[in-house]
């Protein structure tokens, strides 16, 4: 039998871009009785809700929850409670699926034997700014994002330690448990560590096309970028294992570098390899794009990228920090209390 598919999607006010996200999963050619949407809105004050219901009135598969804790982790845990399928996709109100992109999560699913499967991104953005081009091509390419297959995109299908759009068996949260509220940000590198761990197989297949709208400004650019690199490292506080990867790190790992061999005199030696590798890299970019033009703003991209990466970790590093010591001062005083 097909099995039902439950689509959770987490918002909170997503006015510009609930509308495209809807649409691409109600034009979804999986079968209709078999498939139902769930969004769950962080009470959102723009025209999201209104917008979202509008759906659920012309649409029985379409559904909105509250999420009164207003952040993601709890958006998604409360969707797949209220979720009745056999499988569950996550989606983000800033992403878009192609028509076949469920039914080809379902069979990934079925025949290699994954608990988790997702797709390759296409990177879309938003505006027309001189740097809009170069985002997407900077999140789309190895020196930007490492070995992030689901962004790179790989040859075939493969396994890997995280997708984005992931379709789960629905045991899958009675397994290993539900997403970490905690963790505002990198909560779903945090579940599908987890899964790992417990033995899970994640896949991600380049015949699922997804695409992702991000902003295509500088200054959002480097805001998304800190406060993707602060939650690098905050989930260190807030989970078991080290739940991040070495591509999550590699930008502190650039910053420090760049301090201490500054600091003993020999900062030449670490940014002339780096500044080297970028303009390799954007013009490898510019190349494989074709437009040579590309070659000019590149290495802003990947600066800006590593750079504002790199200082959000260390701002999450000091963070880290901060709660480690004062739990030990809880902890000495209890002590001393105790005596």
């Amino acid at each position: 039998m097909t099995p039902l598919v439950s689509v959770i999607i987490p918002c909170r006010n997503e006015a510009r871009s609930i509308n495209r996200c809807l649409d691409s999963v109600l034009a979804s050619d999986y079968p209709p009785g078999r498939l139902e949407v769930i969004v769950a809105d962080g009470m959102s004050h723009d025209r999201t809700r209104q917008q979202v219901e509008s759906y659920a009135s012309r649409d029985a598969r379409v559904r909105c929850i509250d999420n009164p804790g207003l952040t993601t982790p709890q958006a998604l845990n409360r969707a797949i409670a209220a979720a009745r399928g056999d499988l569950i996709l996550r989606l983000d109100a800033h992403a878009g699926i192609a028509a076949d992109y469920i039914g080809r999560a379902v069979d990934s699913l079925e025949r290699y034997g994954a608990d988790c499967v997702g797709g390759a991104i296409r990177t879309r953005t938003h505006g027309s700014g001189i740097f809009a081009e170069p985002i997407r091509v900077g999140l789309s390419h190895f020196f930007g994002v490492g070995n992030s297959h689901f962004r790179t995109g790989p040859d075939g299908p493969r396994w890997v330690d995280t997708v984005y759009g992931a379709c789960w068996r629905r045991e899958v949260f009675d397994r290993v448990g539900w997403f970490n509220e905690d963790l505002v940000r990198s909560q779903d590198i945090e579940f599908s560590s987890r899964l790992r761990r417990a033995g899970g197989r994640i896949l991600v297949s380049p015949e699922m096309h997804i695409d992702y709208y991000v902003r295509g400004t500088l200054g959002a650019f480097w805001r998304q970028n800190w406060t993707n690199g602060m939650w690098a490292v905050l989930p260190f506080v807030f989970s078991e294992g080290i739940a991040v990867r070495w591509r999550h790190l590699a930008p502190l790992g650039l910053l420090v570098s760049l301090a201490i061999s500054a600091a003993a005199g020999l900062g030449i030696f670490v940014a002339a390899p780096y500044i080297a590798l970028n303009l390799a890299a954007s013009a490898h970019a510019a190349w494989k794009e074709r437009r040579p033009a590309l070659v000019l703003r590149m290495p802003v991209v990947f600066a800006s990228l590593h750079v504002a990466y790199g200082m959000g970790s260390v701002w999450g590093c000091a963070r880290l920090s901060a709660s480690l010591f004062r739990q030990g001062l809880v902890k000495r005083t209890a002590t001393e209390v105790a005596e």
